[in-house]
């Protein structure tokens, strides 16, 4: 029988186990996708910690995971434009990605470009599009200055690089490891902790747009920096957001197949660059999880089933 990820009660990741479960069946304008490689997010162990009840619940026993790519094994009715064996990427909305078999729906999918490796395809939905939402959120323009607080990270190393390619000049906030590849993508790294914003007073003039991914005050210290709140993002620190008014634009608000063929279309050109962190089977779902929140991590941790 086909495997899949599942957790009976919210906890840590021993709550996390990969058991047999029916082959699932598409239903009308759904695909069954054979997994070949799924990514895993924070939002996803928080999820499982029960962090996000009042906004996200989970029922019990639940599956997890958004982000896949695979090849199609099957198609149900009504499902036009992709056929068996096709290689697409995509995701699901019913947290069910971490196992070798998920039934998607197919205006949730778009082809795989041959360019495009597995682990970058089935990792680039959840951080892609929040970076892609986060960046059009701050009205990113030719000639801006934008900070990136945690660029490092999954969604930071994407945000940092579309930002760049809509012309700002981008400052990001990340750990000394890390700044060679900030610095190789064009982007000028700053040291976090105490002096932050001396640091970067040092290195811009003004800063006019502000993408927070790691919370822990950022959307104050833009504030600080004279940022107009318009012009903040943050994916994380939702209190802010009541707070100052700022934006919380994320996945969700760029969660669309064509999005994601635009972002695969750039990794295929070569003007996107997604950092594989590390790879586990299937199995080793815990150990993966267990990586993923030792935090400092520089791109994405991907499951291959």
């Amino acid at each position: 029988m086909p495997r899949a990820v599942r957790f009976d009660g919210y906890g840590g990741v021993e709550t996390l186990r990969v058991v047999d479960v029916p082959r699932p069946a598409p239903g009308a304008g759904e695909v069954l996708v054979r997994v070949k490689a799924a990514g895993i997010n924070p939002g996803e162990a928080k999820i499982r910690e029960g962090l996000l009840h009042d906004r996200w619940p989970a029922v019990f026993p639940s599956g997890q995971g958004s982000d896949l790519a695979g090849v199609v094994e099957e198609t149900g009715p009504q499902v036009a434009g992709f056929s068996v064996g096709d290689e697409v990427l995509g995701f699901t909305n019913r947290r069910a990605s971490h196992a070798e078999y998920v039934v998607v729906a197919a205006d949730n999918l778009t082809a795989k470009p041959e360019k495009v490796s597995w682990e970058v395809a089935g990792s680039l939905f959840v951080a892609g599009t929040t970076a892609y939402a986060a960046v059009r959120a701050v009205s990113s323009r030719q000639g801006d200055t934008v900070v990136v607080a945690g660029a490092a990270g999954g969604v930071g190393s994407i945000a940092v690089q579309l930002a760049r390619l809509a012309g700002e000049r981008v400052i990001g906030i990340a750990g000394p490891a890390n700044h060679t590849w900030l610095a190789d993508h064009g982007v000028s790294p700053i040291s976090y902790g105490d002096g932050v914003a001396d640091r970067i007073r040092q290195e811009a003039s003004r800063v006019d747009a502000f993408i927070d991914t790691f919370g822990q005050g950022y959307v104050d210290l833009a504030l600080e920096l004279g940022v107009a709140p318009t012009r903040i993002d943050t994916i994380v620190d939702f209190d802010a957001v009541s707070r100052h008014g700022v934006k919380a634009d994320g996945s969700a608000a760029a969660a669309t197949a064509g999005v994601l063929a635009e972002l695969a279309q750039l990794v295929a050109d070569g003007r996107l660059d997604i950092p594989i962190a590390g790879t586990y089977p299937l199995a080793e779902v815990q150990d993966a999880f267990r990586e993923l929140e030792r935090g400092h991590v520089r791109g994405k941790i991907v499951l291959v089933p």
